[in-house]
């Protein structure tokens, strides 16, 4: 009989039992111990969570008072306050998977976007917008959409009920209340809410309700603009502060029903508005109790910092895989830590992870030398020096105090300039250490007039905008660079900054963000990671009132919409593409949505050229996965790679040896990671040749004959067998073997210290369903 598998998460807080010999600090733990073994009521699966606390307790009173979380609907397992010497003793036991702290390494992943997605569909039409066209569940309605962040400002007018029908019968969540929300704050468009504070109060103590609401409501404005973002209503005449970007705000499915989890917090300091962080025992109860509320989708824009974790000890890929094995397709951002290699993060199969990169608008702001030189920068300021007339122009290491580190000394941080040498010019200041919007409050605090912010070199032409608190812009590495030329080479240097417009149809777009997080994926580099790319750089969105444009202390302007950028803006758009899939192919399994949206994805530009990264290199899929999304073509992809809940247990096995769920053992050979039913294909440490497996489900109708084209990898021999696929219906499966070989002679290079890339395409003449190929040579 099969041992009964357990989750547990422990939490351990650091304060200590007066009773005790000795203090014993407690801390925040996971124990993981798999999946429920059998149908249990609510009431037996306490009880065991009580039991096996107690077998680490001194009393049943102090067992249950140490629980905080009790999972019952996908994950089993719960909660507790325990010593370090207590989660031990559970991790020993033979049905713990394994035993991990909950520290709160988690952050939140900081209108034409959607219209620009349908440009990549690539077609140009009058109601081309990347959403399904009106008419029956044209917008994902009656499909419910799980937002994990920091809340919702529910007055926003993205979260209207207008129009909509009653709450799906299958709801079975709940409006919680708490300060400045009601449950009469949830609608027909946000049904449900919830908020999850118990990890983070057991570290850092109560919440301080100045810097956040101790209810769903959203105080930061992140929260707010992902889930606008993936479902908000159409709003007409939008537009972020001092008019940019105006137009009609929508989510990519404007109809979907929207629950709310609240799991992110301020963290405690000097200013508790710009970071938020997010611990694993509020994420796993969250989607858990999403789970069995009912959602079909869940959007995950938050990542771990620092080295990711194994499998079995990272709180959202556990979640996850609970949640794809009851058909809900949980998409994540992958990380803000780009262009550097090897830093992208959620990294399990069974996830969605997400990129970023450019829409085809900008906020184009021209800056005129005094020598006559023009060049155009970009804003959102709305704020213009008076007069339109010429200024100083400075270069912050040429302004700053005495005792500034020369390495930071062109960067305008805190206390850096000196108020003499800024006073009434236009300061140009670099990216890179700090806050963009701080080093805006700097020049103004020390006097200057406005700011130019610079890239370096890394960041290339990407220009994030910001609604900075003074007149100001911001321009790419070469520009920056022939600004400070000027001012090196004049004795007075002037400059005149022009307002700012918004402008549309930029090209080349899509241009990958030199912040989104790049692949390999360092715990399984034999599965690709990000799996696709999407809008993630200066998007409009619903905000927080209770939070200014840039949350620094001493703005106090108060906007509905705002312009952010990351791959927390990103992943709502792939959460929002998988709603579309959701409405018009319910029966389908979260790795069925997964695989349509990867193998319909696209790796060129708009113009039709191949995407660039923002350097001006060739982006490739360490940066983009499968490519930039296009839901249109997500709809009817042809095939889909499938696979279920024990493969993806298979895949932990030989993934590291995670022994995920005790009821089915890992077999001592299992096969090799590659062999996943995954639609994208990683082959690292290539030594001669391996053959890799895969398996295609026709949903398209009817018959239909698929044949295979091969982009080979440089160096790489491809062998795709049988070359064509015949299906006779719908629902059949077809099987086929792609043999990869290193050609002689060319073993050990790389392309630019990267894999290299190729891909293979199987298409019936209609449909185009492409996997990209990845291969290191040993």
């Amino acid at each position: 009989m099969a041992t009964s598998s357990l989750l547990f998460l422990l939490v351990l807080s650091s304060f200590s039992t007066a009773s005790a010999a000795f203090t014993k600090p407690r801390q925040v733990y996971v124990v993981y111990l798999g999946e429920h073994a059998g149908a249990k009521v609510e009431e037996e699966i306490l009880a065991g969570h009580h039991g096996l606390l107690l077998s680490v307790k001194g009393s049943e009173e102090e067992a249950r008072a140490s629980l905080l979380y009790s999972y019952k609907h996908s994950l089993n397992g719960f909660a507790a306050l325990l010593s370090e010497e207590e989660a031990t003793a559970l991790s020993a036991r033979t049905e713990v998977v394994s035993a991990f702290p909950s520290n709160g390494r988690w952050s939140p992943h900081t209108t034409r976007s959607w219209e620009f997605v349908g440009l990549e569909e690539g077609v140009r039409g009058p109601d081309d917008t990347g959403r399904l066209p009106p008419g029956d569940k044209a917008g994902g309605e009656d499909v419910i959409v799980g937002v994990l962040d920091s809340g919702i400002w529910p007055e926003s007018r993205s979260f209207g009920d207008e129009g909509l029908g009653p709450v799906p019968a299958r709801w079975k969540g709940v409006c919680q209340g708490g300060d400045s929300f009601s449950p009469s704050s949830c609608n027909r468009k946000i049904i449900g809410a919830r908020y999850y504070v118990k990890a983070y109060e057991a570290r850092y103590g109560a919440v301080n309700t100045t810097n956040a609401y101790r209810s769903p409501r959203d105080h930061d404005g992140h929260g707010t603009h992902t889930a606008s973002t993936v479902a908000g209503r159409t709003v007409p005449g939008v537009a972020a502060l001092g008019g940019f970007a105006p137009g009609t705000a929508s989510g990519g499915a404007p109809l979907a029903r929207v629950a709310v989890y609240k799991v992110c917090w301020p963290i405690p300091g000097p200013n508790p508005n710009i970071e938020n962080t997010c611990f694993e025992a509020d994420m796993l109860a969250a989607i858990d109790d999403a789970v069995g509320d009912g959602v079909d989708v869940m959007s995950v824009s938050i990542g771990s910092t620092g080295k990711p974790l194994p499998f079995a000890e990272d709180g959202i890929a556990v979640g996850a895989l609970h949640a794809a094995m009851r058909g809900v397709v949980l998409v994540c951002s992958g990380g803000n830590s780009g262009p550097k290699p090897a830093t992208v993060s959620n990294l399990a199969p069974w996830m969605l992870t997400v990129a970023a990169s450019s829409i085809d608008r900008a906020f184009i702001s021209p800056i005129k030398l005094g020598n006559g030189m023009v060049i155009m920068g970009q804003t959102v300021t709305p704020y213009q020096l008076p007069g339109n007339k010429p200024y100083p122009l400075v270069y912050a290491a040429d302004a700053v105090v005495p005792g500034t580190p020369a390495n930071v000394s062109n960067q305008c941080l805190p206390k850096s300039l000196a108020p003499e040498k800024v006073r009434g010019k236009i300061v140009v200041c670099l990216r890179g250490t700090g806050l963009r919007v701080e080093k805006g409050l700097e020049v103004k605090q020390a006097g200057g007039a406005a700011i130019i912010l610079g890239n370096p070199p890394a960041f290339g032409g990407e220009v994030p905008v910001d609604a900075h608190v003074l007149p100001g812009t911001a321009v790419s590495s070469v520009d920056v660079n022939s600004i400070i030329r000027y001012i090196n080479s004049s004795s007075s240097p002037t400059a005149v900054l022009d307002p700012s417009r918004t402008v549309v149809d930029v090209k080349p777009s899509p241009v990958m963000a030199q912040f989104s997080s790049r692949g390999p994926n360092v715990n399984e580099p034999n599965i690709l990671k990000p799996d696709v790319t999407a809008p993630g750089l200066n998007i409009l969105a619903a905000w927080s009132e209770a939070s200014s444009p840039t949350k620094l202390d001493g703005d106090n302007r108060v906007v509905k919409y705002n312009i952010m950028s990351g791959t927390s803006m990103s992943c709502p758009h792939v959460s929002a593409t998988a709603v579309l899939l959701k409405s018009a192919h319910p029966g389908w399994s979260s790795a069925a949505i997964r695989s349509a949206i990867m193998t319909t994805a696209t790796t060129s530009n708009a113009e039709g050229g191949p995407m660039m990264d923002a350097d001006g290199t060739v982006a490739g899929p360490i940066d983009y996965g499968s490519g930039h999304i296009r839901p249109k073509h997500a709809l009817d992809p042809g095939l889909v790679y499938d696979a279920s809940y024990q493969d993806y247990l298979l895949f932990a096995c030989a993934s590291g040896g995670a022994q995920l769920d005790h009821s089915l053992p890992c077999p001592a050979t299992p096969p090799p990671p590659y062999q996943l039913n995954h639609p994208s294909l990683a082959i690292h440490g290539l030594n001669g040749s391996v053959t890799v497996q895969r398996t295609v489900t026709n949903v398209g109708q009817g018959s239909a004959r698929y044949s295979v084209a091969v982009v080979e990898p440089m160096g790489v021999s491809v062998k795709v067998s049988p070359r064509s696929l015949s299906f006779a219906r719908t629902g059949e499966k077809k099987s086929f073997r792609i043999k990869i070989e290193a050609t002689k002679g060319r073993g050990g290079w790389r392309v630019n210290g990267q894999f290299v890339a190729g891909s293979y395409t199987w298409s019936d003449g209609v449909h185009v369903v492409r996997s990209p190929l990845v291969v290191l040579v040993a």
